[in-house]
């Protein structure tokens, strides 16, 4: 089930969502340090950090999905956000260079066909950096936070999904690793949360960062499944009833 696009927005207006908001986005740029002369997508939620490409990027735009609902972005400037179906995006094939995904795989219905849809509109040699709940972590389980609604993925079933859908992963991080708890000196020290958990490496982070690259040639298999024949009917005509009342004289 989507969230609802005033819950997000109110979320990322609070403390909390300040604090997520900085951490992800210091993993987002960690991946994607410049996206200049590229077209960048966000599909799901993502107008709290496409604001990082949008200066730089040739175009830059988000697609928030139906169910989920559409806010104006940006505020003050000419509207670049779009309600959409997120499984028929209104692209052309192989047009697009980078597409960010967060809140958008854990709550979809059909997050396979999601990602084939992306990689339908990537070009070749487009990335996908898709944003998703740890199973493992404390966020996956805060109601009170987008993170703990739909459903979150270890990493191997995120492995798993992006091979089925013709991605291939190739970086990874962490993210989150601060308890997801609207305590004042507990927010203040996120960033030592982050330090403390990156260095050890705890599998307990909110959520994933996954970069994927579009595989463009696939293996195709040796058999086919052989088709199976059905036969067709030959429509037949039925006589149609006598009128009621009437009945057949002879005149003769």
């Amino acid at each position: 089930m989507s969230i609802d696009v005033i819950d997000l927005r109110n979320f990322y207006s609070h403390r909390l969502g300040m604090v997520a908001r900085r951490l992800i986005g210091r993993g987002i740029r960690a991946h994607w340090p410049d996206a200049a002369r590229l077209r960048v997508v966000g599909v799901g939620y993502s107008t709290p950090y496409l604001g990082l490409f949008r200066e730089s990027a040739e175009r830059c735009l988000a697609f928030m999905p139906a169910a989920q609902g559409v806010l104006k972005w940006p505020t003050a400037r000419p509207t670049l956000s779009a309600l959409v179906d997120e499984y028929d995006l209104p692209l052309a094939d192989s047009s697009i260079d980078r597409v960010l995904l967060i809140h958008a795989l854990e709550v979809a219905d059909d997050p396979a066909g999601l990602l084939r849809e992306v990689w339908r509109v990537l070009a070749p040699s487009g990335r996908v950096l898709a944003v998703i709940p740890n199973r493992r972590g404390l966020w996956a389980r805060a109601d009170s936070t987008p993170f703990g609604h739909g459903r979150p993925y270890s990493r191997s079933q995120v492995t798993d999904l992006l091979r089925v859908a013709w991605f291939t992963p190739a970086s990874w991080s962490e993210v989150l690793y601060v308890p997801p708890v609207r305590a004042a000196w507990i927010l203040r020290a996120a960033m030592a949360w982050e330090r403390t958990g990156s260095a050890v490496s705890a599998p307990f982070s909110g959520v994933h960062i996954v970069e994927a690259t579009k595989q463009v040639y696939r293996a195709i298999p040796a058999r086919r499944e052989r088709t199976r024949l059905i036969p067709a009917l030959e429509p037949a005509l039925a006589p149609s009833p006598s009128p009621r009342g009437t009945a057949l004289r002879d005149d003769t």
